[in-house]
């Protein structure tokens, strides 16, 4: 099979891509979707987020492997940069239009970007759907593709609804880029 010089260059520029970037350019937006690719501290790609806009808010479904077993915050975060090398710090605090507080337990809460934690099963796998009322893929104040996009982030702890500005939930140890910085 014949492959043209100009194929092979953008086939190496695709293979040479860091984890970031890719993971960046998976993200999508197809008329109220967006499909991401969810990657590890290390830069390593362990599953997929995908989310759907309804009339009732943002469908959010996650298919994630290589968890610890147990509790996890789960929270869209302000920027759309999932950086393995700082920790996913890149990816700034919680997704909160508005002035609203954090936590779905304190009155003014929750952040657009607070959702109920995940339970993660003894073999590391995280299968859910989740319901956000307060985020949007259409354009608004509440909408995940503004300036700096935003990402999906996964704690290694659970968030305890009430501690303010995130949760307590500890380290972020998985990442997509939901929409990335225009």
């Amino acid at each position: 099979m014949f492959t043209s010089p100009r194929v092979t260059a953008v086939a190496l520029l695709a293979v040479s891509l860091s984890p970031l970037a890719a993971t960046a350019a998976l993200a999508e937006n197809h008329e109220g979707k967006v499909s991401a690719a969810v990657i590890d501290t290390s830069g390593a790609s362990v599953g997929r987020v995908d989310l759907e806009q309804t009339p009732s808010g943002v469908l959010i479904k996650a298919d994630v492997t290589g968890l610890a077993p147990g509790a996890h915050g789960f929270h869209i975060h302000e920027t759309g940069t999932c950086d393995p090398g700082d920790g996913f710090k890149s990816a700034g605090g919680h997704f909160a239009p508005g002035a609203s507080q954090h936590g779905l337990m304190v009155e003014g809460g929750p952040h657009g970007g607070d959702m109920p934690n995940q339970t993660v099963g003894a073999d590391g796998h995280l299968q859910t759907q989740v319901l956000n009322t307060g985020v949007t893929l259409m354009a608004g104040e509440n909408s995940i593709h503004d300036g700096d996009g935003s990402a999906l982030v996964i704690h290694e702890g659970a968030d305890d609804y009430t501690s303010q500005p995130s949760g307590a939930a500890g380290s972020r140890v998985a990442c997509a880029v939901l929409s990335a910085p225009k």
